[in-house]
């Protein structure tokens, strides 16, 4: 489990948890990002926001509520 700043343009990853208090929680899962979700990282740069592919749309969050997004990578089960 890691920091979703850590992740890189391209990466998918599962939401495992949010930390921060009622306030950060509220704001996040109302833009989709519950625990369980997967999420793709579709722009990112040292200054900006971070833009997320959540669900069927996309959203922007900014560095700080970024850091407190806890995620796994999302790795795809390919039954051979």
């Amino acid at each position: 489990m890691t920091r979703l700043t850590n992740f890189n343009i391209g990466d998918e990853a599962i939401v495992v948890d949010i930390e921060g208090g009622r306030g950060v929680r509220s704001k996040l899962f109302n833009l989709g990002l519950t625990p369980g979700i997967k999420i793709k990282i579709i722009s990112r740069n040292e200054w900006g926001p971070i833009v997320l592919e959540v669900r069927d749309g996309k959203i922007a969050i900014g560095r700080g509520m970024a850091e407190k997004i806890l995620v796994r990578p999302y790795k795809m089960v390919v039954n051979a």
